[in-house]
């Protein structure tokens, strides 16, 4: 991976935005997604991804629709998702969603798949958390094998066996891009390795450069299983103007409620200011101007040995003009400004 050729992309949670003031509808917003992701292939950005969530103000439930949506407004941008929750979801009808969009868009579609860090989708879809790790390997050995193999023959506890069956559109030949999405468990990273699959960094609290024993874990682990080296990337949350000052009043504003809520549903940290400004300056919230935004990304990516770097930029009621204007300004200007960096300094991938 060159500078050059090193990603840059968006990750939406489908979260609702505001306009002059008011809360868009569900299907405002959904429609504003896809605008969104025709801007952003407009600018020159890599990828845009879906998530996964069933929880209100989130509208990112049926994200294979969504993103064929998507695919039929765009052309060149990649289509993936900021996570799929393989625990819940089947492996087959995924599988049948996801070679259709890959077809559908011309070979565009991806997918990080993930155990979930929110958990609504257990008791919607009638799961036990109980078996959350069994839920996952199990789901994501049939899935690959899907993917690898031309027909599978397999038997599990959580789903009817399968004999001699061979899925129809079929993917290409070893399937589509699939990434294991890691918030910090080394038993992830050893699993996405496992499967010589690429993995993808959930990092949104703390210093990022913590994770580069993970990915050192990951290299080793790799080889281990005889696996080719494979990409690296970063999922982070953040926003872009046109000042450091516009951009942290900004960002503080809408984020600060959500972190609240969460700090009171989940006992995470509560988010003061101090805390926050910390996380500006040296944590994982890149929060900032073009030239901050893009030198934080470029120490990230040498530090990590990134191939791919992806802004989560929607945060409930974050004005939609502040978003578009985060998109505009990661593909026009923070794009090249990080590759010029890691020209001068390359990340050692």
């Amino acid at each position: 991976m060159t500078a050059t050729t090193f990603e840059l992309g968006l990750n939406s949670f489908g979260e609702v935005a505001t306009d002059g003031g008011r809360t868009l509808s569900d299907a405002e917003t959904v429609r504003l997604l896809i605008e969104e992701a025709k801007l952003a292939e407009a600018v020159g950005l890599d990828t845009f991804s879906v998530g996964e969530h069933y929880r209100a103000g989130h509208n990112d439930s049926a994200t294979p629709v969504l993103l064929a949506a998507i695919a039929t407004a765009t052309e060149r941008i990649r289509l993936g998702t900021s996570v799929t929750v393989l625990s819940t979801n089947d492996p087959v009808r995924l599988y049948h969603e996801f070679s259709t969009l890959d077809a559908a868009s011309n070979g565009r579609a991806q997918l990080v798949l993930g155990r979930a860090s929110a958990t609504e989708s257990f008791p919607l879809f009638g799961y036990d958390l109980a078996d959350y790790e069994e839920l996952f390997e199990e789901k994501l050995d049939l899935f690959m094998r899907l993917q690898r193999e031309e027909t599978v023959t397999w038997s599990g506890r959580f789903r009817p066996p399968l004999v001699e069956r061979r899925l129809r559109p079929r993917m290409p030949v070893g399937g589509i891009p699939t990434w294991i999405g890691v918030g910090g468990s080394p038993n992830s990273v050893v699993r996405a390795a496992r499967y010589g699959l690429p993995l993808m960094l959930a990092i949104i609290g703390g210093r990022p450069e913590r994770f580069a024993g993970h990915v050192e874990l990951y290299h080793r682990t790799l080889e281990q299983f005889g696996h080719a080296r494979q990409p690296v990337a970063q999922h982070s949350l953040g926003l872009i103007a046109e000042s450091d000052e516009e951009a942290i009043e900004t960002w503080w504003r809408y984020w600060q409620p959500v972190v609240a809520a969460l700090a009171e549903e989940r006992g995470f940290y509560k988010p003061t200011r101090e805390r926050y400004l910390s996380e500006v300056g040296k944590g994982a919230l890149f929060v900032g101007s073009p030239e901050t935004v893009a030198r934080k990304i470029a120490t990230v990516a040498r530090d990590l040995h990134l191939t791919r770097f992806d802004l989560k930029y929607d945060v409930m009621n974050l004005p939609r003009d502040a978003r578009a204007r985060t998109i505009e300004l990661l593909g026009r200007e923070v794009a090249p400004r990080v590759r010029e960096l890691l020209a001068k300094e390359p990340a050692h991938v």
